[in-house]
């Protein structure tokens, strides 16, 4: 009730609001219609007494030199923008937010939970705490509402997370930290999944690139310096359109790569421990995933992963379970 309230209280200021603006458009001209003889009788009596004032018409000249000059470039700078706008709809990029300032991570944050209700979620990030865990993240208040989510993070145990916190060099921000954070966002995961929502993560092991959250038709964008704060980092929002040119088309098929990648195994959420399948989604391993960064496994998953598309898959499994599991009690 109080809803429909709200919104017929907004649509009738929108009403008032329309009906006062072309109000206004209708006296404003009306009054320079009326005021047109009064206006010509004074500029004539002007001119008479300035035509023949030789430094009056230098001035005059010169100042309607200046105004031309003004409203030309005005006139050239829009379309220069009209141009610049064309280009970037066209390349799918919607807005752009440079600072995250307390104005702009309020419409960044409206954005998302507009965008991504009802949506299944696709994320790459570092921790995923900012985005994910965090009740003032970008994400906080949208998993609630979503229809799943799809998220790759970086393993807080590989040798690019340690370099990733030591390139940020921040004294209260360590290695310990950052696996905490991973913690509470897989945490934060397992809550949703028991909750009935499909919900998928998956780690990588190299450097991040970029911080990347897909809604539908909707892509928002970040990049990661390696030795920045992503949050300090511009965002970008990117649209997906008919013609599949744009910059949406690129990022989104990047997600899938990176997604469907041997290399990106996928984290049960019911053992905690990381799966690895082949290209034809067999399971070839599972790692605990506090181990998953120890050189031996490193070894024996490739090993492991090279050798399933030529054999049989149950075989190669066998073989590669008998060779690791001496390593791994040695």
């Amino acid at each position: 009730m109080i809803q429909t309230s709200g919104g017929a209280i907004r649509q009738a200021i929108q009403s008032v609001s329309q009906i006062g603006y072309h109000m206004l458009v209708i006296v404003l001209s009306a009054g320079i219609a009326l005021s047109l003889p009064a206006l010509a009788r004074g500029f004539l009596s002007y001119w008479s007494r300035v035509e023949h004032d030789k430094v009056m018409l230098v001035v005059l000249e010169a100042g309607v030199a200046v105004i031309l000059m003004v409203l030309l470039n005005g006139v050239r700078q829009r379309m220069l923008d009209r141009q610049l706008a064309g280009m970037a709809i066209a390349a799918g990029l919607v807005s752009f937010f440079p600072t995250r300032e307390r104005h702009a991570q309020d419409r960044v944050a409206q954005l998302k939970a507009k965008q991504g209700t009802g949506r299944t979620v696709m994320v790459i990030g570092s921790s995923g705490y900012g985005t994910l865990f965090d009740h003032v993240g970008d994400l906080a208040a949208v998993l609630d509402r979503c229809a799943g989510a799809r998220i790759l993070l970086l393993n807080p145990y590989s040798q690019e997370a340690q370099q990733r916190i030591r390139a940020i060099a921040h004294p209260g921000y360590t290695i310990d930290h950052f696996r905490d954070e991973v913690r509470q966002s897989i945490e934060l995961l397992k809550r949703l999944k028991a909750v009935g929502k499909p919900v998928r993560l998956k780690f990588y092991s190299d450097p991040p690139l970029v911080k990347l959250v897909v809604f539908g038709d909707y892509l928002w964008l970040q990049h990661y310096h390696s030795d920045v704060d992503v949050r300090s980092m511009p965002e970008y929002l990117l649209q997906h359109n008919l013609k599949d040119h744009g910059l949406y088309t690129l990022w989104h098929q990047y997600f899938l790569q990176r997604w469907g990648s041997r290399e990106s195994p996928e984290y049960d959420l019911d053992s905690d421990e990381l799966v690895y399948r082949s290209a034809q989604g067999g399971e070839v391993s599972r790692v605990p995933f506090e181990q998953s960064s120890a050189p031996e496994l490193a070894v024996g998953r490739s090993e492991a992963l090279a050798r399933v598309p030529t054999g049989d898959r149950g075989r190669e499994r066998t073989a590669y379970e008998s060779t690791l599991l001496p390593r791994m009690s040695a």
